[in-house]
């Protein structure tokens, strides 16, 4: 009977190691890799095609995107067929029924993405804020096909294949929760030490955003800390937000002092409070070199060159907008640094310190200092004139 039992014991062996064999994990490949723009707050802008139409189209990537979108003016330019739903898509400042267009495929330099189904929606009032046409967002549709790899420091993003990969040294592996959006815990400490969770969101141009009802039921906010009212934009349209700043972000090791925060009414609960408290932005997210690997739920962070830059704690309670061609201030909110200037709604922008002809985001860069007066040139009633502004830092009392 002995050699019978070893014969089994060979076979259980070998059965084991091809087993082993069999189910080793390919390691990711390269695909492709090319440059990317880099819009405020550090959000990304690819350039890409659809199907066989050969006009470049501008795509945000976005991790706070739960599918793929396309913008209905270019989907109308392209006269795709779209197809009626019931479906909504939720965002700050509203809920909105979508249509879908099905099937089509999405060329990024070098990779070729196909049965994507974008639903489509208006994205004009992205394109007046950036002051270059968005045609859409890239988000977990694409996103979880591909480990992809964003470099702040060259302006590179790559595309690898899903599979085992060695992450670098000298960063930290983040294990967010991920159904469609990245959700990951962090730390905030301000009159008091909460830890929450938050959406991990690319697509956001600030640092941090918090749901009013988080804010006052956590009792985070100092109770003497002044909050101004401003501007933001959503889904919805336009929306009120009040800004300040916290004394302290945690997640992972790293640790953020004074990072300016938007506090909202989450009216249609984007956020699923008390599930969630807000969302982490890239203003502070472009601080680190990514890589996303939606398969194993994993995002590796690497501190970057700009890790150390200063936050943007200016205000001037202007909301700058790009129409036609033109730079309109189209709201000033009362009390603010715009009023007090005598900055006016409807006032096209001619300069700002003397630097004309500059597009948008170079004119809210420039406004973002705090510590001069500026000059600004704006045409009111065909006439030009000149007036002088003190951005205000929301970190120093009045």
């Amino acid at each position: 009977m002995k050699p019978f039992a070893l014969i089994i014991s060979a076979l259980i062996f070998w059965q084991s190691l091809l087993a082993q064999i069999i189910f080793v994990e390919q390691s990711s490949e390269p695909i492709t890799k090319f440059r990317f723009r880099q819009l405020s707050g550090g959000v990304v802008l690819l350039k890409g095609t659809l199907n066989d139409n050969p006009d470049s189209l501008n795509f945000i990537l976005d991790t706070g995107s739960g599918g793929i979108s396309l913008d209905s003016a270019t989907a109308k330019k392209l006269d795709l067929p779209l197809t009626p739903t019931d479906r909504t898509v939720k965002g700050l400042g509203g809920v909105r029924k979508v249509e879908y267009a099905m099937n089509n495929t999405l060329h990024l330099p070098g990779i070729m993405i196909d049965y994507l189904n974008f639903h489509v929606t208006d994205y004009y009032l992205l394109t007046t804020v950036y002051g270059i046409k968005i045609d859409g967002i890239i988000g977990y549709s694409v996103l979880n096909q591909y480990i992809v790899k964003i470099n702040y420091d060259s302006s590179i993003i790559e595309f690898h294949t899903n599979g085992s990969i060695r992450y670098p040294r000298g960063g930290y592996l983040l294990k967010p929760a991920i159904s469609t959006i990245p959700i990951t815990p962090a730390r905030i400490k301000d009159a008091c030490l909460v830890n929450g969770r938050f959406y991990f969101d690319t697509g956001a141009g600030l640092s941090l955003l918090l749901s009013q009802q988080f804010a006052r039921d956590s009792f985070l906010i100092h109770r003497k800390r002044n909050t101004v009212i401003t501007q933001g934009e959503g889904l919805g349209g336009k929306l009120d937000l009040e800004f300040t700043y916290i004394r302290e972000l945690r997640f992972g090791p790293y640790r953020f002092k004074k990072v300016p925060v938007f506090l909202f009414d989450d009216e249609h609960n984007v956020t699923s409070y008390p599930v969630l408290g807000g969302l982490i932005g890239n203003d502070l997210l472009r601080r680190f070199n990514l890589i996303l690997n939606y398969e194993k739920r994993e995002i590796h962070l690497t501190p970057n060159s700009h890790f150390h830059d200063p936050f943007d704690y200016s205000y001037t309670g202007l909301g700058i907008y790009y129409y036609n061609g033109i730079i309109e201030i189209s709201d000033v909110i009362k009390d603010s640094p715009g009023e007090k200037a005598g900055l006016e709604p409807g006032d096209i922008i001619v300069s700002i310190n003397n630097v004309i002809g500059a597009d948008i985001l170079q004119y809210k860069h420039i406004l973002q200092s705090v510590t001069s007066r500026m000059k600004i040139i704006v045409r009111r009633n065909d006439q030009l004139l000149e007036l002088t502004i003190k951005p205000r830092n929301i970190t120093k009392r009045r």
